[in-house]
């Protein structure tokens, strides 16, 4: 586990993220740490995914703490291949906002059960 990373999640929980990542790339998705890092300062982002393997773990360090200050949920990845493949993209990628997704509503709950262990 990455230095940067607030809160383990479950197996359950890495799946509905890996599934809601896949569900939501048929929406508006930023990709890269500089345009995730925008959107979450706009107040554009619905949530945010950073993968784990991250090297060196400064560039996503800022992520988590800047997710928490706007009240945007975050979650983990294990590796930026699996973010990037998961997100529709055909590079790996290290981190990626959530703009606009046709599951809104399934967005929210992930949202209120990564909350509920971060507490």
């Amino acid at each position: 586990m990455a230095g940067y990373v607030k809160v383990e999640l479950t197996a359950e929980l890495k799946k509905e993220v890996a599934d809601l990542l896949d569900k939501s790339k048929k929406g508006k998705i930023k990709a890269g740490i500089n345009e995730v890092t925008k959107a979450i300062e706009r107040g554009n982002a619905k949530f945010v995914v950073i993968a784990e393997d991250v090297s060196p773990a400064e560039i996503v360090m800022h992520l988590p703490l800047l997710c928490n200050e706007k009240q945007v949920p975050c979650a983990y990845i294990a590796t930026k291949k699996e973010l990037g493949e998961k997100s529709g993209m055909n590079v790996p990628t290290s981190s990626v906002a959530i703009i606009k997704s046709p599951v809104e509503k399934e967005l929210q709950n992930l949202g209120s059960k990564i909350a509920e262990l971060k507490k």
